[in-house]
């Protein structure tokens, strides 16, 4: 019985001993995690475009000794760290590209890459964060490579490009990734994702079960009516009124049709195109607008409502109307099961306190595309200075992250991954 002991105590002790080391390299890769966060934030690359900022990131994964895949889904990278022990595979996943934004901020390490995007002359800027995902998955993957010998299993680091959405008339993002078997070859049975928040105080984190963020559509209706002089409207059909009525009406599916008890939806017409002259009723009006959802029946319900009031509005006022869908990316779902099992990872290494559920966002993601094919868990990750008063949006030339955030995105991805493993 005395030997059992000493033999418990031992091996408990040494199970001790390496969680000790395992924070400590967590602790240890704070610094260079900044500074590769804040060298991705001065060197920004837009969707499709991130060569440099790939190479760097392979570069690291391969002196860590991993595998490592480049030129997924034109420049994305992909790790693969296999533990000493066998068991499943877990991938996490951080997001590369950056904006076409002016930046106008007063950092050290501020922007001054210029580009011409779409035919317009405009800087690039890390405006949403994806320098510090990038950064936080690069010291993840080092502090994991440490500890091979605690891994069951398989983890698979995920840089992913162009979530931001590929250029027009290209592929890229989430989408492209899993098209070219990012989740295969080992196949991935769980993935992991992070986002900053410049309005959440550093040390926080914040989730939802299901649906925390909206799918995005893109839609356009083409309304055709008949040409006229402006003073002789009976003469012809208006589509400019029409479409007047269709934008009145496609409110009513929101406001007296959709079960907004259950989840959140938005329908917004950002752009009318129509007419030449002051004095000519036209032929044709285009409207272009986004539609977004949380609930897969509720989006399903929204499409076809829109579809049947387009078509009959149109109709009602002697003319035609089409209207076509275009996914920019689905419902963020949150797998309930997968959340009830990690959850109490997050708890442990934020503490109670700053692990708190928050309502669904209509802002969209394309981790959105990984969770439709396997389960997955997505979260927003604190990173305004605690006590500010006034965090600069998202997508904006002010926008601003506290590198004292970037940690607790360390710690999270690193224990979620290996509690996942050892589960």
């Amino acid at each position: 019985m005395r030997y059992l002991i000493v033999f418990s105590f031992f091996f408990g002790s040494l199970a001790a001993f390496s969680q000790n080391d395992l924070e400590k390299d967590i602790i240890d890769i704070e610094s260079k995690v900044i500074e590769w966060r804040r060298d991705f934030h001065q060197n920004p690359e837009l969707s499709n475009q991130e060569f440099k900022t790939a190479k760097k990131i392979a570069a690291h994964l391969k002196s860590l000794g991993l595998e490592v895949q480049t030129g997924v889904a034109i420049t994305g990278v992909v790790g693969i760290l296999k533990g000493d022990l066998p068991g499943k595979v877990v991938a996490l996943r951080a997001d590369i590209d950056a904006l076409p934004v002016t930046e106008r901020n007063d950092l050290s390490f501020k922007s001054t890459v210029e580009t011409e995007f779409l035919g317009t002359k405009t800087g690039v800027m890390h405006a949403c964060g994806h320098d510090t995902h990038t950064a936080i998955l690069m010291g993840v993957a080092e502090v994991l490579s440490k500890h091979k010998d605690k891994i069951k299993g398989t983890v698979k680091f995920i840089f992913q490009p162009a979530e931001e959405g590929p250029p027009p008339g290209e592929e890229g993002g989430a989408k492209l990734m899993i098209k070219e078997g990012v989740l295969d070859n080992p196949k991935v049975e769980a993935i992991f994702g992070l986002h900053i928040r410049s309005n959440y105080e550093v040390g926080t984190i914040y989730y939802k079960k299901g649906g925390i963020m909206a799918s995005v559509e893109r839609f356009v209706i083409n309304v055709t009516g008949k040409q006229t002089h402006g003073g002789r409207p009976w003469q012809g059909v208006d589509p400019i009124l029409i479409s007047a009525k269709i934008i009145d009406g496609l409110q009513t599916i929101i406001s007296r049709e959709s079960k907004l008890v259950d989840e959140a939806a938005v329908i917004t017409v950002g752009k009318i195109s129509a007419g030449t002259r002051f004095n000519i009723i036209p032929e044709t009006a285009e409207l272009i607008g986004t539609v977004r959802t949380l609930d897969p029946d509720m989006k399903a319900l929204i499409e076809k409502r829109m579809t049947e009031m387009t078509r009959d509005i149109a109709k009602a006022y002697g003319g035609e109307a089409t209207i076509t869908f275009q996914n920019n990316t689905t419902i963020t779902y949150n797998d309930f099961d997968l959340v009830d099992q990690m959850l109490p990872t997050m708890q442990r290494i934020a503490g109670d306190k700053n692990v708190r559920l928050r309502k669904a966002t209509t802002g969209g993601e394309d981790f959105s595309y990984f969770q439709e094919v396997i389960p997955g868990f997505y979260f927003f990750l604190g990173g305004m200075t605690p006590g500010n008063t006034k965090a600069f949006p998202h997508h904006t030339p002010d926008f601003k992250i506290d590198d004292n955030g970037l940690l607790l995105g360390v710690k999270t991805m690193t224990h979620l991954a290996l509690d996942y493993l050892n589960q």
